[in-house]
């Protein structure tokens, strides 16, 4: 009787905790597209039903909303009420391009909230937005010929893998300039010839954890994992600190004006190098070469396959680095934003630097299958450059197109692509074909 009574309790505590919570939940806006992946064709209704849920949501009577170009042109604005707490926006777009729209809602209280979404007209059909430099490959050639007479001059230092199924080592590698390439280098401890796999990093300046290389070498990969700076991978968390605040705080800016001197310059090259030293292993199985990576690793992803066609396939989450000059043609370019640093620089001539490091010139270099995710409301990776740079690509390739994804997957929403991306890797490591859907 006594644990009944104490059960009958608890249950309705339980409950006054959850109706507590709802009642006073923060208020937030939703916007659901009639397309729920919002994909549409050219001339075609966009509609986004608006409601704003939560405590008092009756005190927003009102909102307004911005709706985007390519991220960077406003195509229309104004304000909505809401009825019984919804309410509606109409939009079509009559040529290929994206759409991002942001809605703004204050309170009595003057209380704000915000929300995006994002829409996609005829993906496969968005542009570059200016034509590759005619010297491209001379100019890659021609790096890639300074880069061959450095020796590689690879050396090794094992380290515990914290499992003994898998062997650990940091590794250093000579790059162009006197610069160095370093990383961790994983594969299980038992056997002789892996299917192998570069992992590139996102921007940052920060050390590398052990477990990004032991955890693809204990599912039976070879793996390659390589810091983007030419910097040690373990020092305190402080010395990447400093740095970043620092000799490194906007290292993307560094030679930003001249191509033999972009920061990136060495950063690609090292793609390059890595690939060659994972094809040149005797314990590579001489078959699966992969690369892949995050924002800036999605970048360096697209420049490695791009560059060195020893990779036999691609994964590029939210690649950055696309669409460079998107400026031209009224659309956000994506992080690195070449353009944000102009103060002080010959415009025309940043912009021209840019074209020889912009993702969308190596995206169409590539010839392996590629799998590609991108988030519609991401103002980083602006999704209008990554359909730029997929459309560009010639071999098979897949997107996984994310509605309610930003940059840094808030709410899992980069779900979809990291459940692909698994079935991606366990068919490249068992030898399979990955068609695309």
């Amino acid at each position: 009787m006594k644990n009944h009574w104490l059960i009958k309790h608890q249950v309705l505590a339980l409950f006054l905790v959850l109706s507590f919570a709802t009642a006073f939940a923060e208020p937030s806006i939703t916007l659901v597209p009639n397309h729920p992946k919002a994909v549409y064709q050219t001339d075609e209704d966009i509609v986004w039903q608006v409601q704003v849920r939560g405590d008092q949501t009756s005190s927003f009577a009102h909102a307004a909303y911005v709706l985007k170009q390519g991220g960077g042109t406003v195509i229309g604005q104004g304000t909505i009420a809401f009825q019984s707490g919804g309410a509606a926006i109409h939009i079509s777009l009559a040529k290929p391009g994206t759409i991002l729209a942001e809605v703004t809602a204050t309170n009595a209280s003057h209380q704000i909230i915000r929300a995006l979404a994002g829409a996609v007209i005829a993906p496969d059909r968005i542009p570059a937005s200016s034509p590759c430099p005619e010297d491209f490959d001379a100019f890659w050639k021609g790096k890639l010929a300074e880069l061959a007479t450095v020796p590689e001059h690879p050396v090794l230092q094992p380290e515990s893998g914290g499992s003994p199924n898998v062997a650990y080592w940091k590794i250093t590698l000579d790059n162009i300039r006197g610069t160095h390439i370093h990383g961790q280098l994983a594969r299980p401890a038992q056997g002789e010839k892996f299917p192998a796999m570069l992992v590139v990093q996102w921007a940052g300046v920060y050390p590398l954890q052990q477990r990004w290389a032991t955890d693809h070498a204990a599912e039976g990969w070879l793996v390659l994992n390589i810091m983007a700076h030419d910097l040690p991978i373990d020092e305190p968390k402080s010395f990447y600190d400093e740095l970043n605040e620092h000799a490194l705080k906007n290292y993307t800016a560094i030679g930003d004006d001249d191509r033999e001197h972009s920061y990136f310059l060495r950063m690609f090259l090292a793609c390059y190098r890595a690939v060659d030293y994972l094809s040149e292993r005797p314990d590579w199985d001489g078959k699966t070469l992969i690369v892949t990576g995050t924002s800036q690793g999605g970048l360096q992803s697209f420049v490695a396959a791009g560059l060195n066609h020893k990779v036999t396939a691609v994964l590029a989450l939210v690649p950055a680095g696309c669409d460079n000059t998107g400026k031209l043609v009224g659309r956000k370019p994506g992080w690195p934003y070449w353009m944000a640093n102009a103060a002080g620089h010959d415009e025309k001539k940043l912009m021209d630097t840019s074209r020889y490091f912009d993702g969308v010139n190596f995206a169409a270099r590539i010839k392996c299958p590629t799998l590609v995710g991108l988030g519609l409301i991401d103002t980083t990776a602006a999704p209008s450059g990554v359909f730029a740079a997929i459309n560009q690509i010639s071999a098979p390739k897949e997107v996984v197109v994310m509605p309610d994804a930003n940059h840094h997957g808030s709410n899992k929403t980069h779900a979809p692509f990291e459940a692909q991306s698994a079935i991606w890797r366990k068919a490249l490591l068992n030898g399979t074909p990955v068609p695309p859907k």
